[in-house]
């Protein structure tokens, strides 16, 4: 899921002049520093909140460390950091937006206070905590739930989930979110979301999600539940 931005300078003569290079220099300089990550900054957000600040303690719906014991709230624990980061970002309603790129009426409220550095922070935090997974559950759909993970359902054009998420769930920095050992019923009702278009802040993920029937959904999301 990333873009590349390439600049091409094109001079006529044999030499770029200093004048040339200047504008791009200039520009570099001018961009703004990114606030070093503090976990321990994250470590107290997360678990305690900032009552002078209105953020509310995120353990109180995750868990202590991001894992949580409810299966309507993701674990986070050992969550890459950028996924994190976006996840946030994306629940807050952006300048000159009516909506968040994640609608959340619950999620938006929390994560609206929250600045890059606190989002960053959190994220660091999580992204440093071990995960207590959580289990499959249905011996019954284990079969078809594997075929879909391992090998995507090709007469609807589906990939393979681990192509994205890998063999054991554990996604890629920056890319692919760690699904691992998550709640079979969160993974089936984010699944359901983005085939409806509830969710909308990944259009491969509503794609995908929207070629799968209900039955496929529920067992590849109790499967992922198991993976290590």
């Amino acid at each position: 899921m990333k873009h590349v931005l390439s600049l091409m300078l094109v001079a006529s003569g044999v030499m770029l002049g200093a004048s040339a290079v200047t504008p791009s220099l200039a520009a570099d300089a001018a961009a703004p520093a990114r606030p070093k990550v503090d976990a321990a900054k994250g470590d107290q957000l997360f678990n305690n909140g900032d009552a002078s600040r209105n953020i509310i303690a995120c353990a109180s719906c995750h868990g202590p460390g991001g894992n949580s014991a409810a299966a309507a709230n993701p674990k986070l624990a050992g969550q890459h950091p950028e996924y994190i980061y976006k996840q946030l970002t994306n629940f807050q309603v952006q300048q000159g937006a009516k909506t968040a790129d994640r609608p959340s009426p619950v999620m938006s409220a929390l994560a609206a206070p929250l600045t890059e550095e606190d989002k960053r922070n959190i994220a660091a935090y999580l992204g440093a905590q071990t995960l207590k997974p959580a289990v499959a559950k249905n011996k019954d759909t284990v079969e078809l739930g594997q075929r879909i993970y391992r090998g995507g359902v090709a007469a609807k054009g589906v990939p393979a989930c681990a192509s994205c998420h890998g063999a054991n769930g554990a996604g890629i920095p920056s890319q692919y979110p760690h699904i691992g050992g998550q709640f079979p019923e969160y993974t089936e009702a984010q699944l359901v979301a983005f085939r409806s278009g509830a969710r909308h802040n990944n259009a491969p993920m509503a794609t995908i999600a929207g070629r799968l029937s209900d039955a496929e959904i529920k067992a590849v999301s109790d499967y992922v539940a198991g993976l290590r």
